[in-house]
């Protein structure tokens, strides 16, 4: 969104980091093909631009890590994760055979692709986090694909890692060289979902201040708000036990934080686990600063009060509350209409969820933290003899993703899939409904717009699903049921991304997003220290003032060096 376009020391920050990794051992795992590309016989770097959509004349072979929810069931009968809509489209146009090495659940994914790495037993390809990225290219078990990416990346793929000043493409650069792929799109900020049907009933605005929301939420759980005799519902709603749901972003995993309280943080201009500036210009860890302690005596004081979900971090998911309708308040990003909210209308077409660019701070202002310019990377292991290959996969999902019918199988199930777009696709999208809903614009003016991949399908969508009033957005002017899958994209952009059009860009970066040195080997301690801490704080275990000694304790235990390696990495 327009925050991440204000955002330039990121880009610094974590060039300083990643261009200092570097290794050039060897892996012994055997090349999977050797197959040339149709139309090419060269791999040089001065060679010619190759066909980004040419079809092998022999079979390849790409052997792929992947994420795969098990409680997705969007698979037709008879189709596997490497078996699908997906792989046989790969298939037939690029003539690439995709093979599952091991697939994970989202829980346990990372720490298979750990374990991988670990042990040198590496898939041709996988997605990684950066911190994996990082140990991969110190240990020397990635390959290069400078040559790969400069011959066969299509115009549009090389447009959108070009997008905010390449950003995301100095993620991957080391020496030079482009080490992996990455993850280049706009993951949105955390916003506020809350209830508009429950609002109305209670005669309530929504919250503007932090303060407010405590009203709100003391009146969702004390005034029956869904009407059905019982004191039953939830307020907030809270992180679950999920690697995925965490008490706040961070700066190593800054992007799709689920039922955190980030909002309510940055509402007190805190951002813990994130890397700011103190007053005097220095770097300072932001879980250690004042306003992170007063945050948490407000979130303490309303945990106790019974306003948030008193399972917080023992829920399995705190999607299901939302589905049922029990829950009032949600923070997450934009895009939750593929997540709990497209169940939840299901089962109660009346559930009006909205989304607002709230709490505001003291100066009545929105400001979110910012994600990386690139979270996630897809890595080709060394040796692999078609690493174009993949930039292939890309080219083809960038160019072809509105054409899969995500009934008979979710993207997610595409492999190795980056989630590529400009980084002001979101935007970009609602305007262009805006424009064609209101009449000032025709779909077929958008035409010229290729790297918008999902653009002419949303165009084609929105009057199947949005009804009259065109700028009424409660959930009584969509009709879901006429293209629910349409729906569940075009509801989370129109109601998810439109409290930021007009939003001045007061986002927060972080200074790094990455590890330093000392980090590799002190982090994940101080970041169970800095978890278990804040959770009793929250849940009444421990006292507020506990705050101080974890803040002692975590300077003492490799704070401080790490606060100045990272003083040396933004220089």
């Amino acid at each position: 969104m327009r925050h991440k376009k204000k955002s330039i020391a990121i880009a610094m920050a974590t060039l300083a980091l990643v261009v200092s990794a570097c290794g050039n051992s060897n892996n012994n795992n055997s090349a999977a093909s050797d197959a040339a590309p149709s139309g090419s016989s060269s791999s040089s770097a001065s060679a010619a631009p190759a066909d980004p959509f040419g079809k092998y004349a022999d079979p390849v072979t790409l052997s792929v890590g992947q994420q795969v929810d098990p409680s997705d069931t969007t698979l037709p009968a008879g189709d596997t994760p490497d078996s699908n809509q997906y792989t046989r489209y790969i298939k037939d146009n690029l003539n690439i055979d995709v093979k599952d090495a091991f697939t994970a659940s989202p829980t346990n994914y990372n720490q298979k692709v750990s374990l991988s790495i670990s042990s040198n037993d590496l898939p041709d390809a996988m997605i990684v986090n950066a911190q994996q990225f990082r140990e991969m290219s110190d240990n020397g078990q990635l390959e290069d694909l400078t040559d790969a990416f400069n011959q066969y990346a299509s115009p549009e793929l090389k447009r959108v890692l070009a997008d905010s000043n390449k950003r995301a493409m100095d993620t991957v650069t080391v020496d030079g060289k482009i080490m992996a792929l990455p993850q280049a799109e706009d993951a949105g900020v955390h916003e506020m979902w809350i209830r508009q049907d429950w609002l109305d009933k209670l005669g309530l605005q929504p919250p503007k201040t932090v303060d407010d929301l405590e009203k709100v939420a003391d009146a969702f759980v004390n005034q029956d708000p869904d009407g059905n005799g019982k004191k039953d519902t939830i307020g907030i709603a809270a992180p679950d036990s999920s690697d995925a749901s965490k008490l706040y972003a961070n700066f190593l995993e800054s992007a799709n934080n689920l039922y955190g309280f980030d909002p309510v943080f940055a509402a007190f201009d805190a951002y813990p686990g994130y890397w700011v500036k103190d007053a005097n210009g220095n770097p300072v860890y932001g879980s250690t600063t004042p306003e992170t302690k007063q945050a948490l005596g407000k979130l303490a004081e309303m945990y106790s009060k019974g306003l948030i979900d008193q399972q917080i971090s023992v829920r399995q998911d705190s999607g299901e509350p939302v589905i049922s309708g029990q829950t009032g308040i949600f923070f997450a990003p934009w895009w939750m209409g593929y997540g709990p909210l497209t169940d939840a209308v299901k089962q109660n077409p009346k559930a009006d969820w909205q989304a607002y660019a709230l709490p505001l701070d003291a100066s009545g202002q929105f400001k979110p933290h910012l994600s990386a310019p690139a979270g996630q990377f897809l890595v080709v292991r060394k040796g692999y003899k078609n690493p174009e290959a993949v930039v292939k996969l890309e080219n083809l999902l960038l160019r072809d993703e509105s054409k899969f019918d995500l009934s008979k199988g979710s993207i997610g199930f595409y492999p190795v899939r980056l989630a590529l777009g400009p980084s002001d696709e979101s935007e970009f999208t609602v305007k262009a409904l805006q424009d064609v809903l209101a009449g000032t614009k025709k779909p077929e003016d958008f035409s010229d717009k290729p790297e918008y991949k999902l653009l002419a399908g949303d165009l084609a969508n929105i009057k199947k699903v949005k009804t009259e009033p065109y700028d009424k957005m409660d959930i009584q002017y969509w009709n879901p049921n006429a293209d629910l899958g349409a729906w569940t994209r075009l509801y989370s952009l129109m109601v998810g991304v439109s409290p930021f059009m007009d939003l001045e860009g007061n986002g927060v970066s972080s200074l790094i997003y990455s590890q330093t040195p000392t980090m590799e080997s002190r982090w994940v301690n101080l970041q169970k220290l800095e978890d278990e801490a804040f959770l009793k704080i929250i849940v009444g275990a421990a006292p507020l003032d506990s705050f101080d000694k974890f803040v002692s304790d975590w300077k003492q235990q490799g704070g401080d060096q790490i606060t100045s390696e990272v003083a040396e990495a933004i220089k």
